[in-house]
């Protein structure tokens, strides 16, 4: 019996296919062979079969696999169902049998003998295959938009490759994989609006973790020097091309270290991977060329605000003055801010996105951050770091705070802003986390990377949904 365009029925499909040779396998093995000439070998190959063209007796078609494409060459004398065969879909997944041969036109081919349906495309792929090229259909449909753009597979395939020597290089250097949960009882970690859900059994309301830091600092604490988590964080914010609901984030963390320490293993490990899947540290992003060979500047938020505005700023400036500046770049200060709040706006205004860097942006305002060790030359500053790569930061790290007494008052002041009515900030004082301290935090450092960002860097787009295989969208009302 047979299906739309005679395709079998679905009961007539095959379990499983012997697949001898991926395609790419196909092309590497025998493409030394000349035209007209004979491998001798048959192969098994199986993927979608992307383009289908009779001329006579005769018809060719395109398979494409994971790795690649090779050629399918069917003649009515030695392919079977061979009319069954000129009628299949554009998409049908197929499995085919045959010897690897170079045609006369000297196209390398798997002349086929032997072919099975393993999954019809009842939707029409149509001009799909020539490229997806609208933006909601692309995201929506992404197992459309992988089969029509081959730059939206390799991205992805990127992606994996990525994560993967991030890991490898980070196990060489001492480091403990490990994981912490995602539900969490205080939104704490980060200051951002978090997802909240409610659990049945406990009758209690989670937050979906914005970010693991306190978990990781608190295996600091239970002994382990070194950690890390590759893991998707979420957090309740609008959405734009740098910014994705949930999102994937590496966080590291090293005891008997501070903020130069952890700056170095950043750096080498984001020029490192770029070696790893680009070949080099020297690439291209937006049209312009970037150098991540390491080491990279070093430079104070205060020094970087007066090379790009002639404004001599600081933490200690007065009020009056910060407010004025900001009024100036057109920046509405708000009553409760103070001058650490003021001078990382005006940094944000009229600085962060012109720096092409690389560079570690330093030394950033004790009110502003309130998980950082403070700076060993003053209080109102703290040892923490942004590094900035083409305009954006593709992460954040400090000398951790393993004071208690110091770190209870800013989760004080925190709820405080809380109950001021800031969605941004906890209201509760994380007293498991303020007890942990209190058994001895040896000093740390530790960080976290931007996976989707340091993606976008390396892929060359400018989109953060073009490196999520399936970024948050508006909910398809239609």
């Amino acid at each position: 019996m047979s299906g739309p365009a005679g395709s079998p029925v679905p009961q007539d499909i095959p379990y499983r296919f012997d697949r001898t040779h991926e395609t790419a396998d196909v092309v590497g093995t025998w493409s030394a062979l000349e035209p007209g000439e004979e491998s001798g070998v048959t192969v098994g190959v199986a993927g979608r079969l992307m383009l289908l063209r009779k001329q006579g007796k005769a018809a060719f078609g395109e398979l494409r696999d994971a790795s690649g494409v090779v050629q399918l060459f069917a003649r009515a004398v030695v392919t079977a169902r061979f009319e069954e065969f000129v009628k299949l879909n554009l998409g049908d997944w197929i499995g085919a049998t045959g010897e690897v041969i170079r045609t006369r036109r000297g196209e390398l081919s798997v002349l086929v003998t032997e072919w099975v349906l393993l999954a019809g495309a009842r939707r029409n792929f149509g001009d799909k295959w020539h490229g997806v090229s609208d933006v909601e259909t692309r995201y929506r449909q992404r197992e459309v938009d992988l089969w029509a753009n081959e730059r939206s597979r390799q991205l992805l395939q990127m992606r994996s490759d990525v994560v993967r020597h991030m890991r490898r290089r980070l196990w060489e250097q001492g480091f403990v994989e490990v994981e912490t949960p995602l539900l969490h009882p205080i939104a704490g970690g980060a200051t951002a609006r978090p997802f909240v859900t409610h659990h049945n059994t406990f009758d209690t309301d989670f937050y979906l973790r914005v970010a693991p830091e306190l978990y990781l600092k608190r295996l600091v604490v239970g002994g382990f020097d070194k950690v890390f988590e590759i893991g998707r964080s979420f957090r309740n914010e609008g959405i734009s091309p740098r910014h994705n609901p949930e999102f994937t984030t590496l966080e590291l963390y090293q005891a008997y270290a501070d903020y130069n320490d952890t700056m170095v293993v950043f750096e080498e490990l984001v020029a490192g991977l770029a070696l790893d899947v680009l070949g080099t540290t020297k690439l291209t992003y937006g049209g312009r060329d970037l150098d991540l060979t390491t080491p990279w500047r070093r430079a104070t938020m205060s020094e970087l605000v007066a090379e790009a505005t002639g404004f001599a700023l600081d933490v200690r400036s007065p009020r009056q003055e910060l407010v004025k500046v900001a009024s100036e770049v057109g920046i509405e200060v708000e009553a409760g801010w103070g001058p650490g709040k003021i001078l990382l706006e005006i940094y944000e205004k009229t600085t962060e996105t012109g720096l092409w860097g690389p560079v570690f942006v330093i030394d950033y305002p004790a009110e502003v951050s309130p998980l950082a060790r403070r700076h060993r030359d003053g209080p109102d500053l703290v040892e923490r770091y942004e590094p900035v790569v083409a305009g954006r930061e593709l992460g954040n790290g400090f000398t951790e705070l393993i004071d208690p007494d110091d770190q209870r008052a800013r989760f004080e002041e925190q709820a405080a802003k809380a109950r001021a009515g800031d969605d941004e900030e906890s209201a509760v004082v994380d007293e498991d986390y303020l007890r942990a301290l209190e058994y001895g935090l040896p000093p740390t450092s530790g960080f976290g990377l931007g996976v989707d960002r340091l993606l976008m860097l390396l892929g060359d787009v400018a989109n953060i949904r073009e490196v999520i295989a399936f970024p948050t969208l508006r909910p398809d009302r239609g």
